[in-house]
């Protein structure tokens, strides 16, 4: 593979909407392939943070689908199925599921949250390899301005 040499003026010209729609799916795409080495899908991954009173979950509260789908509204992908890795979850023993369908983390669930959260500084150094922090930080800040400018709020 080779890269191909693009002056500053030629990517200054370039739609940031292209940009950012390339970054997004090659990060997901990573970050979901290292995840599959650990045994999981990123949602499922997601399940066990939000139910997890060490790490999403404000009080550790058992949720039902529909209140997991909403608290991971921001991030889940259209193909992405919380029921289904749900039911996996369940049989793997890492959630249980009560009389009233609030799924629940088990002991096991939170040791196989902390195995895969172990792996992360490890996928965030490969996603940052040859990146500076203070480069990083203004392509943020960039990216910040940019969906100010468009009229949305920036969390």
């Amino acid at each position: 593979m080779t890269t191909q040499q693009v002056s500053d003026a030629d990517l200054a010209a370039q739609p940031a909407a292209y940009w950012t729609g390339v970054a997004y799916e090659a990060l997901i795409a990573f970050t979901r392939a290292r995840l599959a080495e650990l045994g999981f899908t990123q949602p499922q991954f997601w399940l066990l943070r939000n139910l997890s009173k060490n790490d999403i979950s404000p009080d550790g509260q058992g949720m039902t689908i529909p209140e997991l789908r909403q608290a991971m509204t921001s991030y889940l992908r259209p193909e992405d199925d919380l029921e289904t890795d749900a039911e996996v979850l369940l049989e793997r023993g890492w959630l249980t599921r009560d009389d009233e369908a609030r799924w629940w983390i088990t002991d096991a669930g939170e040791e196989a949250r902390l195995t895969a959260k172990q792996h992360a500084p490890a996928v965030r150094d490969r996603i940052h390899q040859g990146i500076d922090d203070a480069d990083y930080v203004t392509t943020l800040k960039v990216l910040r301005q940019m969906i100010r400018n468009t009229g949305r709020a920036v969390a």
